[in-house]
């Protein structure tokens, strides 16, 4: 009976010094953070060249802050990388222009970016007959 409780002891004690320490992150956490709830954030901006590692500023009345941040290296320039779009299918191919044009409808903008709510993105058309003949090159010849 005495070890039961001398157990139940223990196990209330390490609970509280758990509670605690986790108390202790959060109150750490609020003080490297800021009061302020209305922040600004401006574009992701690259590290070097157009897409990678990076950072964007933010700011909130007399604060500014940076965070890291990424730019996908397959993102549309024209639009953002911080403005999501959902795409339809491509449409035909234009014989005058040569070209396939497909609309995208805003689905989330991140950070507050100023972003369109309706994009048009064109390619060029493909041609339908693929050659076959660049799979051949090389093999034969030796």
């Amino acid at each position: 009976m005495q070890v039961r409780g001398l157990l139940l002891l223990l196990l209330l004690i390490l609970v509280a010094a758990t509670t605690e320490a986790g108390k202790n992150k959060k109150e750490k956490a609020k003080k490297d953070g800021s009061k302020c709830e209305d922040w600004r954030w401006g574009p992701c901006v690259p590290n070097s060249k157009d897409c990678g590692l990076g950072y964007r500023e933010g700011t909130c009345k007399d604060e500014s802050k940076k965070l890291k941040c990424k730019i996908p290296c397959n993102w549309k320039k024209k639009f953002g990388a911080d403005c999501k779009y959902k795409f339809e299918s491509w449409g035909g191919c234009s014989a005058q222009t040569g070209l396939k044009t497909r609309s995208g409808i805003l689905k989330k903008a991140l950070y507050n970016a100023q972003c369109e709510e309706i994009v048009y993105v064109t390619k060029p058309c493909s041609s339908k007959i693929k050659s076959k003949s660049k799979a051949k090159k090389g093999k034969g010849k030796d």
